[in-house]
């Protein structure tokens, strides 16, 4: 039996009970079976769809209603300007994460070399990596993680996107980093601690918990890259971290009694406190 698009796409209220988006969940796991825009799902809604289509479709919400991601389930989401792969070795790249490229970006335009080595810890799909990668095709930038399934998608997303100036790392932090080398250093490390009920809620439970959980209240990994951090950077160097919406004050603070100066917070699209800029004289 075969059903039209429109029929098909009907079949998405399944997954009200799940996803508040359930009606754009529909669309996307529609179009991209079909190889198709949503725009063409709406220009022909009365066309067939194959037995194999449907029974794809069919098993994509039925993974959504288990409460399995989106992007997990086709493979890939947005960020920034361009596509990325991503599966259950990563987690998948945030809105408010390209905050932190936005402010990497202004931060470059200070720098006096065009040629300017960054680091990206803890690089996962390689996210904020490729975004500094295709802006700046000059700098020299080192995307580090420690799991190697994480750093196996991350060079296939840089391959695909051309970033060619990226070089990838396995390691820890700045394990591997060479002294007094680095103009930037960004990171969007873990931040939650283990026990937190924000990890019983949907996309986190499907999401690697190396790259969600840390110790110390969530400020272990922050504390660690903060601490190894001067090690690498030059004189008049900046260090960008993504932190928690509770985390900021105490951030803060330990930035300063660590020696850093010019310490700036930010907010996210949703304002939610979410990063901190500090520069290392």
């Amino acid at each position: 039996m075969s059903i039209s698009i429109k029929q098909a796409l009907a079949r998405g209220e399944s997954l009200k009970r799940v996803s508040a988006s359930w009606k754009l969940d529909a669309e996307l796991f529609l179009s991209h079976e079909l190889g198709e825009t949503r725009a063409y799902l709406y220009s022909w809604p009365n066309e067939q769809i194959s037995k194999q289509h449907l029974e794809s479709y069919k098993g994509f919400l039925e993974r959504r209603a288990a409460g399995e991601p989106v992007a997990y389930i086709i493979g890939h989401t947005g960020f920034w300007d361009f596509k990325l792969r991503v599966d259950k070795r990563v987690l998948i790249p945030r809105p408010e994460t390209e905050l932190i490229v936005e402010k990497a970006l202004e931060l470059g335009q200070r720098l006096d070399s065009k040629d300017a080595k960054v680091a990206d810890l803890g690089t996962g799909s390689g996210a904020i990596a490729i975004a500094l990668a295709r802006s700046n095709p000059g700098w020299h930038i080192t995307a580090v993680d420690i799991s190697k399934g994480a750093l196996q998608l991350a060079q296939l997303n840089a391959q695909e996107q051309q970033a060619n100036n990226i070089e990838f790392s396995l390691a820890s932090w700045c394990d591997g980093l060479a002294a007094n080398q680095y103009d930037m250093i960004a990171a969007n490390p873990p931040y939650v601690q283990l026990g937190d009920n924000y990890l019983e809620k949907g996309v986190l439970l499907f999401e690697p918990k190396i790259a969600l959980i840390t110790d110390s209240a969530g400020l272990g990994s922050l504390r660690r890259i903060i601490s190894q951090s001067k090690r690498v950077l030059k004189k008049d160097a900046w260090l960008l971290l993504e932190h928690g919406f509770n985390q900021q004050a105490s951030l803060k603070a330990l930035l300063l009694t660590e020696g850093f100066d010019s310490v700036l917070g930010y907010k996210d699209y949703t304002g939610n406190d979410r990063m901190v800029c500090a520069h290392w004289s």
